[in-house]
């Protein structure tokens, strides 16, 4: 049997959680068309140690966007991304990164592009501190650190706790519903140019890998009256610096750090899609 016949499933806890049935149709179709081992983590060291005990498999991941970016991020940290497919069956609700990758909706769907797919290989930003990024980059974070962080796992009672903050410190203030978040003051450098300093402060900063392993980055000035018009660049390397910042990464909130550097890794992963 080739390897391509032997599938390690990675089935994350919050997808077991959330919908159950979404992960049995799941496995149903997996077991149906390959030789699978089913690995059940509790949590991300599981989750890590699973992967790196994968031998020949291929390894599917079944859970939702952060279940597929803390996939690629220890693979890649293993050094072993470069080496296997990666390979997700979207459950939960964050599912907009695989929608955007090409992942087929629906569980029935995302496991036979498994089974019958083709390698697709694809661009990876990294960062000096060895994070991954997926799709966007986007500094200041969209929302706050708070709103932002990973669920913990826990009882239903400390869950509800949980997603009632998050509530409270995304809901906006009556200052910052009138004036509108404070524009940041950082120097942004693509391969080695500046594009911005630090005497122009920016509304946002915005970086996502593009074909042919190079990184678009968009600057926003801020701006008082008319809009300023959004710098837009290419590069193969985008170094951030300032005040300390932070930057939401995919769905995770990164920082706060003074500089930070993200580069893009050509052809560097491959995700199962369909044909």
């Amino acid at each position: 049997m080739s390897a391509r016949d032997q599938l390690l499933v990675v089935i994350d806890p919050v997808a077991r959680r959330t919908d159950g049935e979404s992960v049995r149709i799941a496995k149903d179709v997996l077991g149906a068309g390959a030789a699978v081992r089913i690995c059940l983590p509790e949590g991300p060291e599981d989750f890590a140690k699973a992967l790196a005990r994968r031998g020949a498999r291929r390894p599917v991941v079944i859970g939702d966007d952060r279940a597929l970016l803390r996939a690629v991020a220890v693979l890649h940290r293993e050094r072993e991304l470069a080496s296997c497919t990666v390979s997700v069956v979207p459950v939960g609700a964050a599912q907009v990164l695989s929608r955007a990758l090409g992942v087929p909706v629906g569980a029935v769907a995302a496991a036979r592009a498994v089974l019958e797919g083709v390698e697709r290989r694809l661009d990876l930003l990294v960062d000096d501190s060895g994070g991954v990024v997926l799709g966007d980059l986007r500094i200041p974070p969209v929302v706050s650190p708070a709103a932002g962080s990973t669920p913990v796992d826990g009882p239903p009672w400390l869950r509800t706790c949980q997603s009632f903050v998050r509530t409270l410190a995304t809901r906006p203030s009556r200052v910052a519903s009138a004036t509108g978040p404070a524009p940041a003051r950082l120097r942004v450098e693509a391969d080695g140019v500046l594009v911005v300093d630090l005497n122009q402060p920016v509304e946002g900063i915005s970086v996502r890998s593009v074909a042919g392993g190079f990184a678009e980055v968009e600057v926003r000035p801020s701006s008082v009256g008319a809009a300023a018009e959004a710098l837009r660049v290419r590069a193969r390397t985008v170094t951030v610096s300032g005040a300390d910042f932070r930057y939401r990464a995919d769905a995770v909130i990164g920082g706060p750090v003074r500089t930070r550097t993200w580069s893009v890794r050509a052809n560097a992963w491959g995700l199962m899609l369909p044909r």
